[in-house]
């Protein structure tokens, strides 16, 4: 098992070296810079340019940023002049992070709920009812089912606020949009994989030997079949917990998706370099921590 982990810990350190690199030299190639659309006169164009060091060669800029990174400093954000870039990270990443915590816990309980549901219901009404949601889970994106939701819920009927993040009741409707994509591919997932394991020979086995119902479900089929959604939890809960861009737009939650929309926008180059790495290393940790629940809950993971 140690080896596997060491193994895993490798490989995700050179996957962040490579996302690095990549994106440094990814952004080199978007055209313009963050001044071109400045009033600003020709002198004052090339001082902000050599004050941002943006006027040397690509490869000594390359060097400059990966030597600031290794001591922790993914350096200034040039639309909110004076601010670094952790600055965002710190203030914006908690907020990403309830919101995506929410719609984890939601998505997982409604969604293995479902997909189990639906499994020991087949064919019938159980199953088509959870079918029919997953369906439209998978189908709808999540930009139009929060739209829907603040038209209907929101405006409408006025039950909840239409948008902002200020309560418990302003969280709600973020929440539910941002948790139906994933927990419509859970209860997708999960059905399948109860159903393989529901005509396994080790559950026939443990039904000759006179077991409960509950007791099959619970130790033998939901421990099997839940593997398929471990697999997949890595990526999925850093896509969630640091926020979807779309999600937080509509709801004006400002969150770590705001930020990054608005350096796309301003061609903030160390913004969008520092969220952009933030993210990517967190959901490389994310899956490297799954792979290694995965070899606990899997024997057969350390063969």
């Amino acid at each position: 098992m140690g080896k596997y982990i060491l193994k895993r810990v490798l490989i995700t350190i050179v996957t962040i070296a490579v996302l690095i690199v990549f994106t440094f030299f990814a952004m080199k190639l978007i055209p313009g810079d963050p001044f071109n659309s400045a009033t600003i006169t020709e002198d004052i164009y090339e001082q902000l340019m050599h004050t941002y060091g943006l006027d040397k060669p690509v490869f000594l800029q390359f060097v400059i940023y990966i030597t600031n990174l290794l001591k922790g400093d993914f350096g200034v954000s040039i639309t909110y002049r004076g601010r670094a870039i952790w600055e965002f990270i710190v203030e914006a990443f908690p907020i990403s992070m309830d919101l995506g915590l929410r719609a984890l816990i939601f998505s997982l309980l409604v969604g293995i709920g479902l997909g189990v549901v639906a499994a020991l219901n087949r064919n019938k009404p159980l199953d088509y009812v959870s079918i029919t949601i997953a369906v439209i889970g998978i189908s709808v994106p999540s930009f139009v089912f929060a739209s829907l939701l603040q038209y209907f819920l929101a405006y409408k009927l006025e039950l909840l606020p239409i948008a902002r993040w200020t309560n418990e009741a302003s969280k709600i409707l973020p929440t539910l949009a941002l948790s139906l994509p994933t927990l419509a591919r859970f209860a997708r997932m999960m059905r399948t994989s109860m159903l393989d394991v529901i005509g396994s020979d080790y559950v026939k086995t443990a039904k000759s030997k006179g077991l409960s119902k509950k007791s099959i479900v619970l130790k033998h089929e939901l421990r099997n079949a839940i593997l398929p959604i471990v697999t997949i939890l890595g990526t999925t809960t850093a896509s969630l917990l640091t926020g979807s861009f779309v999600v937080e737009s509509i709801f004006s939650i400002p969150g770590i998706g705001k930020y990054f929309v608005d350096s796309v926008n301003n061609l903030d180059y160390p913004l969008i370099m520092g969220l952009t790495i933030f993210y990517g290393s967190f959901l490389v940790i994310m899956n490297l921590l799954v792979d290694i629940l995965y070899g606990f809950i899997d024997p057969r993971i350390k063969v």
